[in-house]
């Protein structure tokens, strides 16, 4: 299946593309990150367009689009959305949607500990899961870094710790204070649209034929970003 990707949950963002090449188990991937600077939604249809040019295929010929579900930037999330399911109900093709922070730990499975994916959520808190081997353990959280630190500690005593994301360096002092055996990984800021094909990919085989059939799945065209906490205007019009 030739699979489009929006990875538009952080300032960096990145577009991928996989595309079938007939043969069985192999495809060709093309990928395009911008630091936007804010300008996602300037410049996401013309990265789309670009990818689909370098690798020669048409629109339609699409098989699914895929985006980050979050949590993430709110404003982000939403072009990311947008894109993948405009493209989506124009050519009645999945739209597959994908967490943040499991594109972020999956190609860090390799760790033998717990690795942490990170995101500055603002207000002096995070948004964040662990993860061992690939594999999430526990929900996603919106968390203050004293907490965090308890939470990991719940998991794991005494980990052997790896944080990734872009606010790694955010969290990485307090958490080596009190998990001696913590790494920061190199590439924290780093988009993940390799990861996100990958995901969509095995996401798409696990309910191929539902996701363009059934409006309960998941993410069917109705299915939105998420939060894991208001925005601003939701709280100031609720507190209002």
């Amino acid at each position: 299946m030739n699979i489009i990707a929006f990875d538009t949950a952080s300032d960096t963002f990145a577009l991928g593309l996989a595309v079938e090449t007939g043969k069985p188990d192999e495809e060709k991937r093309y990928y395009l990150e911008i630091s936007g600077g804010g300008r996602h939604s300037e410049l996401i249809m013309d990265g789309a367009d670009t990818l689909l040019r370098m690798a020669g295929l048409k629109k339609e010929e699409l098989g699914g689009a895929a985006c980050m579900e979050g949590p993430g930037s709110f404003t982000g999330l939403r072009i990311g959305f947008a894109a993948a399911k405009g493209i989506a109900l124009a050519l009645g093709i999945p739209l597959i949607a994908i967490p943040t922070l499991d594109c972020m730990a999956e190609s860090l499975s390799f760790w033998p500990g717990i690795v942490l994916p990170v995101m500055d959520a603002k207000k002096n808190a995070f948004f964040t899961a662990l993860y061992r081997r690939g594999e999430r353990i526990g929900d996603f959280a919106d968390i203050d870094a004293q907490n965090l630190a308890l939470l990991v500690k719940k998991a794991a005593p005494s980990p052997s710790l790896l944080i990734t994301g872009p606010a790694a360096p955010l969290v990485f002092p307090e958490l080596a204070a009190v998990f001696p055996q913590t790494a920061s990984d190199p590439a924290y800021q780093r988009a993940h649209p390799g990861e996100l094909l990958n995901l969509a990919i095995k996401k798409c085989i696990l309910v191929e034929g539902k996701l363009l059939d059934s409006e309960k799945e998941p993410h069917s065209p109705d299915s939105g970003p998420l939060y894991l906490r208001k925005s601003d205007a939701e709280l100031h019009k609720q507190n209002g």
